[in-house]
């Protein structure tokens, strides 16, 4: 089994999931995000917090494209997986994985570390809106 996944798209991927995030974050949920977790909305990190912020996101985002693109590339191996279509597979394949992972770290979450559910439903529909769009970038263009 030779398992073949495409470095370019893996590489838009974590570009577009890390504007996913900056758009999520930090323009359609920055107010109650920044409430629900606490902090002074006023607030802003200095450039050197900053920088490693967004070092350690682009790694964590080049991290979980490049094991999702390893995943769908899997799928593909399934018997009758090439019936179904490009954007039925990626989508699929999305939210199984969301459902799987994201959804019960976020639960998790929520009763140990008292988080709000308003702050399980921001973080984790950035999750499955960015497992989504990743997927469907891998899956295109594989």
């Amino acid at each position: 089994m030779d398992l073949q996944v495409n470095i370019l798209a893996i590489v838009v991927a974590v570009f577009v999931n890390s504007v996913i995030g900056f758009l999520w974050y930090a323009k359609l949920f920055m107010k109650p995000w920044t409430r629900e977790m606490g902090y002074d909305p006023n607030m802003r990190p200095d450039a050197k917090t900053m920088a490693k912020g967004i070092a350690l996101m682009v790694a964590g985002n080049f991290l979980f494209a490049w094991i999702l693109a390893f995943y769908l590339a899997g799928w593909k191996y399934i018997p009758g997986s090439s019936e179904v279509g490009t954007a039925s597979f990626a989508l699929n394949s999305a939210i199984s994985v969301w459902i799987g992972f994201f959804v019960p770290v976020h639960l998790s979450r929520v009763v140990w570390e008292k988080h709000s559910w308003k702050l399980f439903i921001i973080n984790s529909g950035y999750h499955l809106v960015g497992t989504c769009v990743v997927a469907l970038i891998l899956a295109f263009w594989t």
